[in-house]
């Protein structure tokens, strides 16, 4: 499968959040802002990029004596945030807090919205997505081969999907398979779970908000459409068995203008893995709790594997176009 792939993060020993030792860290940075710094956050406030965002703020704040100040700039799903911090000074006092298809599948979709891949330094990834597609339990299926089978049986699916990448995997995934799904745009996962709870769509996307009904046995994650198994549901075949060359996980990430000074990079990087990684920390509980746990990438890694997703999302893109 092409796309996002995390490496595995073992979680840090806690850290002790007494004010000496914040004080060190943040001389052991080697960078520290020069005033307040703005934190622009892609997506509206109470949702996962949202509450990520301020946790990681308050932390900051908290730990290294920094000001940062959450502000969300919101619309056409992270692109305006980003087309925003492109034209920001490149001197590490304003990030962006945003998803990894916001710089990849949407510079795609969109063509030509004022900024590309490399018109940013990826600061850091925080946590990931659980994507995977769901169906009631007791409808009868064990996993999307099932559905894929009543679909060439004569049976009308519909899916729910919450974004338009979504709606487009949605159409290879059935092209691919001989078969033709009816798509329908959801708000959210959780409003694609809801869909399919009320009977409103046969199966949906959803990445994440899904584990509660897996967990209690309403809902099951019919596949894995990320790199790896899913947590909550590590049985669950991976999208790839089902002629789909595509992961479509998404990362939460940090990032930056492209042109930020190396020590402010390495400053970036080594807080946000410090803070996410800290068992005692909210971010890190919320990572826990409601998406894949903390994974961390940054440096090298993460700017090639940002092109590798940009890249991925330019094929899927022409395969949904054919």
């Amino acid at each position: 499968m092409t796309g996002l792939n995390f490496r595995p993060l073992a979680l840090a020993a806690a850290i002790a959040a007494a004010p000496a030792f914040a004080h060190a860290q943040e001389q052991d940075l080697g960078w520290s802002p020069q005033g307040p710094v703005t934190m622009l956050i892609a997506f509206a406030a109470g949702g996962g990029a949202d509450s990520l965002a301020r946790l990681l703020a308050e932390e900051l704040n908290a730990r290294y004596d920094w000001e940062v100040i959450p502000q969300n700039v919101t619309g056409r799903g992270g692109v305006v945030m980003a087309q925003h911090l492109a034209g920001e000074p490149a001197d590490g006092m304003t990030v962006g807090v945003s998803v990894s298809e916001a710089t990849t599948y949407a510079v795609q979709a969109a063509r030509d919205p004022g900024f590309d891949v490399s018109s940013f330094d990826y600061l850091s990834t925080i946590t990931g997505t659980q994507m995977g597609i769901i169906a009631k339990a007791d409808r009868g299926w064990d996993n999307i081969g099932d559905v894929i089978e009543a679909a060439k049986s004569g049976e009308q699916i519909t899916v729910g999907s919450m974004t338009q990448k979504l709606a487009d995997a949605t159409y290879v995934l059935g092209k691919n398979n001989g078969i033709e799904f009816t798509n329908v745009m959801t708000s959210g996962g959780r409003g694609g779970m809801n869909a399919v709870i009320a009977d409103d769509v046969d199966i949906a996307w959803s990445a994440g908000a899904q584990a509660q009904g897996v967990e209690a046995g309403d809902l099951i994650n019919l596949t894995s459409a990320e790199a790896e198994p899913l947590q909550v549901s590590p049985d669950a075949p991976m999208i790839g068995d089902f002629n789909f060359d595509y992961d479509m996980g998404v990362m939460f990430l940090v990032m930056a203008p492209a042109g930020l000074p190396e020590d402010a990079k390495t400053a970036w990087a080594t807080a946000i893995e410090t803070i996410v990684t800290d068992e005692e920390t909210q971010i890190n509980a919320l990572t826990n709790r409601a998406f894949s746990g903390p994974q961390i990438l940054n440096g090298e890694e993460l700017s090639q594997a940002m092109q590798e997703s940009y890249d991925a999302a330019g094929r899927l893109l022409d395969e949904s176009a054919e």
